[in-house]
This record gives C-alpha cells, structure tokens and sequence, in this order.
C-alpha cells in the first residue's frame, strides 16, 4: 500500500453514527459523510499502529496461538494418562526432555498407548522449541525501551508478557488518561443504568484482547509474589468472589502499568495496594 504522503485518518466503525434521514446509501456518499465528519473536526478515529512494528507485535501473537496449541496436546495427554493409568502427570513433567521422562514408563504397557504417549511429546517438544525461537527473534529485533525493565519489576511479569505490553499498547501518549487505558485493556466493566437500574451493557470486546490476557496472567502471578497484592485479592474476594477479586487486581496492575511507562518508574507496590 502507497500512502503517497497523504496523512491518513483511520476512523472508528463502531463510534461512526450514520445520518438516520438517509434514503440512499453507497460507498460515495458514505464517503462523502466521512469526510464532512473530518471537516467538522468530530470524525471518531482510531489508533494506526507503526508499520515498523507490525510484523513484531504479530510474531509475539503467533507464540500466544503456539502455546494455545501446545496446552491442548497437555491437556489431552493428561487425560489419557489419568484414563488409562489412574493418575495425574504435572504439566511441567510432560514438557520436560530427559530421556528418563516417567511419562514414557507409564504408557509402555500397550503399544497404542506408547504410540499415543510418543506422538504427543514429540509434537509438544516441537511446539516447545518453536515458542523458544518466537521469544527469542521478538526480544532481538525489539528496541527496547527503559520501560521494558520497569514492567519486570511488576512482581511476576518476565519478559513475554513486558513485551506484550509495550507491543500492545504501541505509544503510551495516544491515552489521555489512565481510565482509557485501563478500559483499552478491557479492565474496566461495561455497565448501562437508569435510576439504579441495570439497562444493559455496552461492548465487552471494545478494546486489545492480547492485553486483557497479559494483564489477566500478571494478576494470577502477583498473588504469589506480592503479599500486599495477595492481602488486597483477599479482601476483595471476601466482599464478592474470586472473579470479581481477580479483576480488580488486573484492573489495578493495567493502571500501573501505564504509570510505569509514561513516567519510566518502577512499580511501587505501596502505592497501588497500600
């Protein structure tokens, strides 16, 4: 695509209101409206993301499809190990490569059992081997920035879900506030009332889903890791439930986390659970 130096205005579909007084439509005039939306300085616009970084942020996509795959074919082998052999192998245990691998031992008593066994470490090995590859091309071809350190001094964030971050989020100053990008990363609930009463919800899937995840994986982390996060997991959990606890952390994680990349701070677990 040449953009031939014209500046380019990606608007947003799901905040454009078409004219209801309309008797026609088609491409020219749709064209046409957007454009008089443009000229009125109202047109609902959305984020271009660097053509540069592209290619990355979907490399780093493609590990979290990768490791979808691979807990499936876990899954699966734990089930045929728990049907066949009446217990239950750890997920670590599986992925590891020694030779001595109990797994093989376990299934060796029926030869479409070793076959199965067989099969399915050897496609999750393979997996295993490409995801390492996808992490380590993304952290060699990403500039990376003195934010990418601070987002790992989030108790249990390493570097794949930093890299999710920055790559997901792009530049932090498209967000004007910490409630944008805390609702960008789908942590802040949809809710429609009218005198106290629930009409409704807006778009639940408004917002980056690979964020939403990342910052879902840092909540579960940072329970271990942190006690002040664990001690605010608890009292939340203990007004609501786990899911409603759970949220609430990832919704406060989100909010750091933009904190720590707009002003390349390191995170302060007093402010954000004391």
């Amino acid at each position: 695509m040449i953009d031939n130096d014209f500046k380019t205005h990606l608007a947003n579909p799901s905040a454009v209101k078409k004219y209801e007084g309309l008797k026609h439509s088609d491409d020219n005039d749709d064209a046409y409206w957007l454009a008089h939306l443009l000229k009125l300085n109202i047109l609902p616009e959305g984020y271009i993301y660097p053509k540069k970084q592209r290619p990355t942020r979907d490399l780093l996509r493609k590990r979290g499809h990768l490791v979808q795959l691979r807990t499936s074919l876990i899954l699966s082998l734990q089930n045929i190990i728990q049907r066949n052999c009446g217990t239950k192998l750890g997920a670590n245990i599986i992925k590891q490569t020694k030779e001595d691998n109990p797994l093989f031992e376990m299934l060796n008593s029926d030869d479409s059992l070793s076959l199965s066994g067989v099969i399915s470490k050897e496609s999750i090995d393979h997996l295993s081997n490409q995801i390492r590859q996808i992490e380590k091309k993304v952290e060699n071809s990403m500039e990376l920035h003195s934010s990418f350190s601070k987002l790992q001094s989030i108790p249990g964030v390493g570097k794949t879900l930093a890299l999710t971050i920055m790559l997901e989020t792009g530049t932090i100053e498209r967000f004007n506030k910490v409630g944008n990008f805390a609702s960008y990363c789908r942590k802040v609930p949809t809710k429609w009332t009218s005198n106290d009463k629930t009409k409704g919800s807006g778009n639940q899937k408004n917002g980056n889903k690979y964020l939403a995840w990342a910052f879902s994986e840092a909540a579960e982390f940072i329970k271990k890791f942190d006690p002040a996060a664990k001690s605010y997991y608890q009292r939340k959990m203990s007004k609501g439930n786990k899911m409603i606890a759970h949220s609430a952390v990832a919704h406060k994680l989100s909010r750091a986390a933009f904190y720590i990349m707009r002003d390349d701070v390191a995170y302060d677990s007093q402010k954000l659970f004391g």
